[in-house]
């Protein structure tokens, strides 16, 4: 499942990131790494507040519906 279509405060563990490879890598560089914990805590207007090693990160839905949980 996408990680855009995740509930708020459920912890979820990512199985595989898709998208081209400097999305990737721009994914990976804020910690979205496979087998990493990550916990969505709101969604404001189209974007998502999500918890990913120990920090908080906005990114947009179109970008969470590439990373898989």
């Amino acid at each position: 499942m996408p990680l855009a279509m995740v509930s708020a405060g459920e912890p979820c563990i990512i199985k595989k990131i898709g998208g081209r490879e400097e999305v990737r890598l721009f994914l990976q560089s804020l910690g979205f790494v496979v087998g990493g914990e990550v916990t969505v805590v709101s969604g404001i207007g189209g974007n998502l507040i999500v918890n990913v090693k120990d920090s908080r990160v906005a990114i947009g839905r179109d970008m969470a519906a590439r990373i898989m949980v």
